[in-house]
C-alpha cells in the first residue's frame, strides 16, 4: 500500500488499489476531494485560500494552493487517469474549514474556503454529497482507493467517515 501525502497546496491523485491519499492537520484548509466511480480514481487537493488574486505567482507555482486554481488544476490531474475533465460523474467531499487560530472569527478563512470552492464546483456543475466542515479542531483526511472510503481523525477523537 502506497500513500500518496500531500501538504498545504499540494493536490494529488491515484487509481491504484490499495494507496491512500493523504493530508494531515486541516485547519482552516478545506480538503476538496474527487471521487470517480468509473475510472476508479480519488483525488484530492489541501486548499489554503479562496483566491489567487492575491498572489498570482504563488498560484503559478503552487495551483493547490488557492481554491480558484486547486480544482481545475485537481480536475487536470485527475483526466491524466482517465476521469473526465471537468468533473462528470464525480463524487464530491469537503473536509476542514476549522476556526482554530482565529478566536474572534474575525478572518473567517475557513468559512470563506469553504464557500470559494462550492462556488466553483457548482460552477463545474457538481456539489458535496458529503462534507464535515468548520468547528473549531483540525483535521487528518484520508480516502482509500479500493473503497473510497473518506476516513477523518483528530487528536482526541475517535475517528469518524463521511
Amino acid at each position: 500500500m502506497a500513500q500518496v501525502i500531500l501538504g498545504v497546496g499540494d493536490y494529488g491523485a491515484s487509481n491504484a488499489p490499495g494507496d491512500e491519499v493523504k493530508t494531515f492537520a486541516l485547519g482552516s484548509c478545506v480538503s476538496v476531494i474527487l471521487l470517480d466511480p468509473k475510472t476508479r480514481t480519488v483525488g484530492m487537493a489541501h486548499v489554503a485560500l479562496p483566491d489567487s488574486s492575491i498572489n498570482k505567482a504563488k498560484a503559478t507555482e503552487k495551483p493547490g494552493y488557492f481554491a480558484d486554481t486547486a480544482i481545475p488544476a485537481l480536475l487536470a490531474e485527475m483526466a491524466k487517469f482517465g476521469c473526465h475533465k471537468k468533473g462528470k460523474g464525480m463524487v464530491v467531499k469537503l473536509c476542514g474549514g476549522a476556526n482554530v487560530m482565529d478566536s474572534n472569527d474575525t478572518f473567517q478563512i475557513g468559512k470563506r474556503n469553504a464557500l470559494a470552492i462550492k462556488k466553483i464546483l457548482w460552477a463545474y456543475g457538481m456539489g458535496a454529497v458529503a462534507e464535515d466542515l468548520g468547528k473549531n479542531f483540525s483535521r487528518t483526511v484520508a480516502i482509500s482507493v479500493e473503497t473510497g472510503q473518506v476516513t477523518l481523525s483528530s487528536p482526541g477523537r475517535p475517528n469518524w467517515n463521511i
